[in-house]
């Protein structure tokens, strides 16, 4: 196929991505230079979504070496949750009314929905080798899938037993989530980095996959402006001990900066590329501009490859190719 002689081409001229393995060696190479013995990241106790118990005890321990008053206001802030999600407003999510190209939702049981099944399963497993929380979904160009791969993604991420998932609608400049899922609101994270709304306020609670949301809100054109500034990271922040993955849907990198700069508040990245469409040099282009070790791989939507037995349901899938 073209388009994948394309894809081994740029990797062995010019590799698009770092691997899980070698991120773990540079972050073990450089925790030996500063003394360190062991890196964290080889910690069993290590979870993602929680907090470094090691690091935060022996905060507590110094603390209560200074005095007894000074320990218990340390204890209180560790167990202080950053967030309430408890009478958040529900959505019930209608498979009649979403948008058709979400088959996580609207055909379950197709292979379609075991490809992002599949991709669901190898960002998982890349979780295991690092430290990988929140997670950009990117293209090269407008129209390539990748709101409804970043949608597909985080609804079946729901489903697994023992999983949180946050959602961010990050495209403010042209906001889609909540008209995917087939209803509008205002509120959202535009309002959150104006100051005009708390990060807590702005979520929304999907049932049935229990998947939370928030919505891009207002749409505006001062994005790179808002999330240049501090109150993205901080949100980022309040989210972690919350939420074991933060999946967040960015503009097309090749039109905006706004989505290399969610990139960089991130833990990772996916590229969505649309078969047949997406051409060589912006797909080249639009890695010489991004930090290699925060790319996790390529997630092909629109593949010309047809599925056996579901050629009935003529909607786009995601085949990924993730390092």
């Amino acid at each position: 196929m073209k388009f994948l002689k394309a894809l081994k081409k740029i990797e062995t001229e010019q590799p698009s991505a770092i691997s899980a393995e070698e991120v773990l060696n540079r972050s073990e190479n450089n925790d030996q230079s500063n003394g360190h013995s062991e890196s964290i990241l080889n910690k069993a106790d290590l979870k993602i979504g929680a907090p470094i118990t090691g690091a935060r005890d022996s905060t507590l321990e110094r603390r209560e070496a200074e005095s007894p008053e000074d320990a218990i206001e340390a204890s209180s802030v560790a167990l202080k949750p950053a967030m309430n999600l408890v009478g958040l407003p529900d959505f019930s999510v209608d498979p009649a009314r979403v948008n058709p190209h979400l088959v996580a939702i609207t055909h379950p049981n197709t292979a379609f929905s075991e490809e992002y099944r599949s991709l669901r399963t190898q960002l998982m497993h890349l979780s295991q080798r690092s430290v990988l929380q929140s997670i950009v979904v990117a293209s090269a160009g407008p129209g390539e899938g990748k709101s409804v791969t970043a949608l597909n993604l985080s609804w079946l991420l729901a489903q697994t037993e023992g999983n949180r998932i946050l959602l961010i609608d990050g495209d403010l400049r042209m906001p889609s989530l909540a008209n995917y899922l087939g209803f509008e609101t205002e509120n959202g994270l535009s309002q959150v980095l104006a100051g005009a709304l708390s990060f807590n306020e702005s979520i929304i609670n999907l049932q049935p996959a229990g998947l939370y949301l928030v919505p891009g809100g207002k749409a505006r054109d001062d994005v790179a402006e808002m999330i240049s500034g501090p109150r993205l990271g901080e949100i980022l922040e309040e989210a972690r001990p919350v939420f074991d993955y933060v999946i967040i849907d960015a503009p097309p990198l090749g039109v905006f900066s706004d989505a290399a700069i969610l990139i960089n508040n991130s833990d990772g990245a996916l590229l969505v590329v649309r078969a047949d469409h997406t051409r060589y040099k912006d797909i080249e282009r639009t890695l010489e501009s991004l930090p290699r070790e925060k790319m996790l791989g390529v997630v092909l939507n629109q593949s010309e490859d047809v599925l056996l037995g579901n050629s009935y349901y003529d909607y786009p899938y995601a085949r990924a190719y993730l390092s």
